[in-house]
């Protein structure tokens, strides 16, 4: 895959849901770690010293079975969070307050920037390269709108060393090259560098990554929520950068802000799992800290100065090409600013307060906006925001007519009032406590970084970390506050309808807005390069060159410590599989450390679904659990399933087969979630969803369509690679093409014109006609992970559940093998208004079991990061760019690329790179270390089983493409670009953005934005 750096902003936050993703020991390290992690920490003494940290606190955190202990360092002051626990996912990170005062972007581009070499690691950009050197489980870096964090998670020791010493090396010696704040922010640079006759045009990954963040009408409206309802110091700013104004950025001012800003006093370090403490500290503070001393600096972010009247402001963002009815793309909503979030137990009551308004069908904005039908889904960032020092909550629609925005507000007010006196049930109020409950619970991987990333916004603003992980000692306060008469009913006075300090938005089309953003960049460019007299222009040429000659120069990567593939392990855990029948029905039980949850699975085929009604096969998973079933209506239904489940969810399944080319399995995928207890109801709600399924009302399917078709258009715009692999892959094997169907460009036209009917009762009677063959469980199979003590009520309840399901059972499989499927190529592009390109190439290769299949996945890793990044995002500017084998297909693809049809050619040069052997053995070893870091993930116990489930791919399958990836050799590479990657070889390309301006090229055919007229 390719990493990327990814900025964080307008993301909602429910307090009780961040800790919802806990992981248990379950991976299968080489190596052992700690024998007592918690034992060893909880050993320590407080006021001690250790490698010139003084420890301050050591506390037990029960909710999530570790010891956390906290230390300051007695020179500098940096702060030191260290997590104990029995797990070898181990984790660090090391965060920063960053306050910037302009929409520059300097936070965000110091990011990159710091990550393109240091001083005991001089090459150029140390981060990638140590994705083909390592076995991470995670590595990023992230700017948010006041801090920047660099996490990484290992579960190796060597490892994890070695990227500590990157890390904390990149991070506080950077190189700061200003050649590389030029690659990663923005220049003037020749179109074509090498030719000086080539027009002049403006480069920079950071610049390309913003233009294609803001082409999404949603980011541009939450951007400027917070921009105004917190407008009087940072978060008044973009801290991502603003593409206009990061060409205001100069290159003293990035090494300024990293002087103010990266110093150890203003530092929170992070440490989580089974690994040494004492270790981690000596590192640290030998590779760091001992070389500075305190910082008086204060970087602090005031608390807003509140309004004595409220706000109202009006923005334009661009139309949206796949909007059912152009009358109807308004957006508007009121935001209020809450408490600070430094204070756990009010963050918990606000979080709840949250999830009781706007969570789910049977809240009361709900009802009152979105089952009114009056917009296609709520406004962008409806909820609680806890991502800035004060919280924030917003409540709107989007989707609207433009005179309908006082009529918004005016329900917005009357729900307040009516919440305010009314209260809520009972029973919401139960689901919502249930749902922390269950959070607590639930088992999934990389518990560490989950840990961080919720709590660095409190503790960047000097909260205490460790009370914030305090859950159920909050929960137990607030049970004890609602026995309070109108305990919530003054909270909804207090924190809504007596707040003065409320921002009303709202957001309009303006057709001219691309043309103007493209004009005033035109002009911007005209003015810098009309001031260029002859010699400043020869400088850029020759700035550009050197540029060039600086990516493509070959580096000595021997300074960066690397894993040997020695380091491996030779053979993967096998996982115990119990495979048992009830009433016909096969069923997977594996017996894992769930923690009391008890993880359902089950999938149904459609092989006989009639070919005209499996492009509504998606819909039908949308709205399936969202319409009521049984005695229970779509309010009611949800209602139970918050009160008992984690919910209930319904999705496509198409799995290629891991050894036939042709051979693949189309279905639905049922999944859902439960504390042991609540076993039997979570299979109760299952079985009204598959005997008594409500398909009747259509006005609830309206409001289902209009935000599936929604939601889906605006993930183009920010996933629009994936689309573009979709459909280049379309053509080369049966199950890429039933995914496209499924989930791509004509998934999207198709809900576009449902959207656009005025009349639904076809579309409805469709769906049920779906799940008339959905629904039969005739092939149905299940899977169910839980713990020992549980397994055998557990088979029994799940044996009950499958005797009551229609249908008769049958030994068909649900694998169908299409031998009539020929592969065909095309070249398609497709035009959008968007500021940036997404394109990609496909190839026909090989299924999963085939001996060539492990050398092309590491042909993919090779040519992504010896020669993709380099080309596409490097020189040509692009946020991201990579390779991959899988599913019986070989896919190249950019991502927020300034470029279209010369990424293209690149594709095509890294091919010939490839087979030309232009690498080095050790280039291979490497690769090959990316591809082990990829299928050594580790997996929570509620997911294990799931590969084998879901794909066939079984233990012994996976062992055996294992030996074949240790015997990757170098001239595999050159064999496998011959024998697939031919002009005789079928190949799709596919290209999703603006109009070139010019015609396309012989075999090409275009498609314009609503993707219907050619």
């Amino acid at each position: 895959m390719s990493y990327t750096r990814l900025s964080l902003r307008g993301k909602q936050v429910y307090l009780h849901k961040l800790f919802g993703n806990k992981q248990s020991f379950h991976s299968s390290s080489h190596w052992k770690g700690r024998a007592n992690p918690l034992e060893d920490a909880s050993k320590l003494v407080v006021g001690s010293n250790l490698h010139g940290y003084t420890v301050k606190n050591v506390t037990p955190v029960p909710d999530f079975s570790l010891t956390a202990v906290q230390l300051v360092h007695d020179k500098t002051g940096a702060q030191h969070l260290h997590l104990a626990r029995k797990d070898t996912n181990n984790a660090f990170s090391v965060g920063f307050r960053t306050t910037p005062m302009d929409s520059t972007g300097v936070a965000h581009i110091l990011e990159h920037t710091t990550l393109c070499g240091s001083q005991k690691y001089p090459v150029r950009d140390p981060f990638f390269k140590m994705l083909t050197r390592s076995l991470s489980t995670f590595m990023n870096a992230f700017t948010a709108s006041d801090w920047t964090m660099y996490p990484f998670s290992s579960q190796n020791e060597k490892d994890f060393r070695n990227l500590l010493s990157v890390y904390l090396d990149c991070v506080f010696f950077p190189q700061l090259r200003e050649i590389d704040f030029k690659q990663e922010a923005w220049r003037l640079e020749h179109e074509d560098p090498s030719d000086r006759s080539s027009p002049i045009v403006f480069k920079g990954v950071v610049y390309n990554e913003m233009k294609g963040h803001f082409a999404n009408s949603q980011s541009i409206y939450a951007q400027a929520l917070q921009n105004r309802l917190f407008p009087s110091h940072t978060y008044s700013h973009v801290s991502g950068g603003w593409p206009p104004d990061i060409l205001n950025l100069t290159y003293e001012k990035l090494k300024n802000f990293h002087v103010q800003h990266y110093h150890p006093s203003n530092a929170k370090f992070f440490t989580y799992g089974d690994l040494s403490l004492p270790d981690h500290l000596q590192q640290i503070s030998e590779h760091v800290l001992n070389h500075f001393d305190c910082s008086t600096q204060s970087l602090s972010v005031p608390l807003e100065t509140k309004w004595t009247e409220p706000r109202a402001y009006h923005i334009h963002c661009p139309p949206d090409p796949m909007a059912p009815d152009p009358t109807k793309q308004t957006t508007t909503s009121v935001s209020f600013i809450l408490p600070p979030i430094t204070d756990p137990y009010e963050s918990l009551v606000f979080g709840i307060l949250g999830q009781l308004l706007v969570g789910g069908p049977a809240s009361p904005f709900y009802e009152t906006l979105i089952d009114a039908d009056i917009g296609s889904d709520f406004a962008p960032a409806t909820g609680v925001d806890s991502t800035t020092k004060e919280a924030s909550f917003t409540v709107g629609l989007q989707g609207i007519k433009e005179e309908d925005v006082e009529k918004v507000r005016s329900i917005v007010w009357s729900t307040f009032e009516k919440v305010a006196s009314e209260g809520f049930p009972e029973d919401r109020i139960r689901a919502v406590l249930h749902q922390i409950e269950l959070g607590l619970k639930h088992e999934s991987t990389n518990f560490g970084l989950h840990l961080i990333s919720s709590l660095i916004t409190p503790w960047i603003h000097d909260a205490d970390p460790v009370t914030m992980m305090e859950i159920n000692k909050n929960v137990e306060r607030f049970k004890v506050d609602m026995k309070k008469q109108n305990f919530l009913k003054e909270k909804i006075r207090h924190y809504f309808l007596d707040n003065k300090h409320h921002l009303m938005l709202t957001m309009t089309p303006k057709e001219q807005y691309e043309a103007d953003l493209l004009n005033a960049e035109k002009q911007r460019l005209d003015q810098m390069v009309s001031s260029l007299n002859a010699k400043e222009k020869e400088e850029l040429y020759e700035q550009g060159l050197a540029l060039q000659a600086d990516q493509n120069k070959s580096e000595n990567k021997d300074w960066l410590p690397t894993l040997q593939i020695s380091d491996v392990d030779k053979y993967i855990k096998f996982t115990h599989i119990d495979e048992q029948q009830a009433d016909g029905v096969p069923i997977l039980c594996l017996q894992q450390p769930t923690n009391g949850i008890s993880y359902f699975r089950a999938i149904t085929g459609i092989t006989s679904l009639p070919l005209d009604l499996r492009i509504c096969v998606p819909l039908f998973c949308s709205v399936v659990t969202r319409m009521g079933a049984g005695d229970l209506d779509h309010r009611q239904f949800a209602q139970e399933c918050d009160l008992y489940t984690g919910g209930l969810f319904v999705s496509p399944h198409v799995c290629s087969h891991h050894t036939s080319p042709l051979g693949y399995e189309q279905g639905v995928l049922f999944t859902s979630h439960c504390l042991e207890r609540h076993l039997p109801h979570m299979l109760s709600l299952w079985e009204d969803v598959f005997t008594e399924p409500n398909l009747s009302d259509l006005e609830r399917l309206r409001v289902l369509v209009n935000m599936a078709a929604s939601n889906l258009a605006t993930s183009i715009s920010n996933s629009g690679h994936s689309f573009a692999i979709a459909a280049a892959s379309s053509g080369l094997s049966p199950s890429a093409a039933i995914s496209e169907l499924f989930g791509g460009l004509t998934q999207a036209e198709f809900l576009k014109t449902v959207a656009e009917k005025k009349d639904l009762q076809e579309t409805m009677q469709a769906i049920a006609n779906v799940a008339a063959t959905v629904l039969d469980s005739g092939d149905l199979r299940c899977a169910v992970n839980t713990t020992p003590e549980a397994a055998d009520s557990t088979l029994e309840a799940i044996g009950g559940f499958v005797s009551t399901l229609p249908g008769t059972r049958t030994d068909s499989s649900s694998h169908t093998e299409d031998t009539e499927f020929k592969p065909t190529g095309s070249n398609t592009f497709y035009q959008m208004p968007f500021p940036i390109n997404y394109v990609a190439r496909a190839y026909r290769t090989v299924p999963y079991t085939h001996k060539d299949s492990a050398r092309l996945m590491v042909l993919a890793k090779l040519m992504s990061s010896k020669f993709l990044h380099r080309e596409i995002r490097e020189k040509g500017g692009a946020y991201g760019s990579g390779a991959r084998q899988g599913q019986s297909v070989f896919t190249f693809h950019s991502y927020r690329d300034p470029n279209s049809f010369d990424t293209l050619n690149r594709f095509q040069d890294a091919l010939e790179w490839a087979s030309k052997g232009s690498f080095s053995d050790k280039d291979v070893e490497e690769a090959k270390l990316a591809v082990f870091s990829q299928v050594d993930a580790p997996v929570s116990p509620g997911a294990k089983g799931a590969t084998y489930f879901l794909t066939g791919v079984t233990d012994v399958m996976r062992q055996k493409l294992r030996e074949q990836l240790f015997g990757v050799k170098k001239q595999d590479m050159e064999v496998m670009v011959n024998r697939y990657f031919t002009e005789a070889v079928p190949k799709g390309s596919v290209i999703i953005g603006p109009s070139t301006g010019a015609s396309l090229p012989s075999g090409w055919t275009l498609k314009n934005v609503d993707m219907g007229k050619q």
